[in-house]
């Protein structure tokens, strides 16, 4: 199993601010349509929807298809659950931290297992650093795709 956390801070100095409600809107976008946040990303489209929290959706990264069911916890959490492809598990995209301030912190973590790959084998570790510098990527480009959007609503 390949398990990695990584967190970053959401405002710093220089940079457009964000409050909760913002980075939540991000995340909800993200869930809807990662195209502008994952970088690794080349397909999403919602396929099913079976309310205002949980939907369905096809992606495609580094060439591989996989279905994911998405799970909105508001205010602080979405879930992304894998159902189908080469890589099965579930991932979160996480707001930590109290208020609106700088000890806000956005955290993606994710705990996924590759198909037809012992487990610790040098195969599953060459996976897992391809795929570690990829949602670290993506976690960085979602902060920043989520701080063009509030320049963008601010004009």
């Amino acid at each position: 199993m390949i398990f990695v956390s990584h967190v970053i801070p959401v405002n710093e100095p220089g940079e457009p601010r964000l409050d909760r409600a913002a980075v939540w809107e991000g995340l909800v976008l993200k869930a809807n349509n990662a195209l502008p946040f994952v970088p690794a990303m080349s397909n999403c489209k919602v396929v099913q929807r079976y309310g205002d929290a949980c939907f369905d959706r096809d992606i495609r990264i580094r060439g591989d298809a996989f279905r994911e069911r998405i799970t909105l916890e508001k205010p602080h959490r979405v879930v992304f659950t894998r159902l189908s492809g080469p890589v099965l598990g579930t991932i979160a995209n996480e707001i930590e931290g109290e208020g609106e301030g700088d000890d806000m912190r956005l955290r993606f973590s994710f705990a996924l297992v590759l198909a037809g790959t012992p487990g610790n084998s040098e195969a599953e570790e060459k996976y897992a650093r391809t795929m570690t510098g990829d949602y670290i990527q993506a976690l960085t480009a979602t902060r920043d795709a989520m701080r063009r959007i509030a320049v963008d609503h601010a004009a």
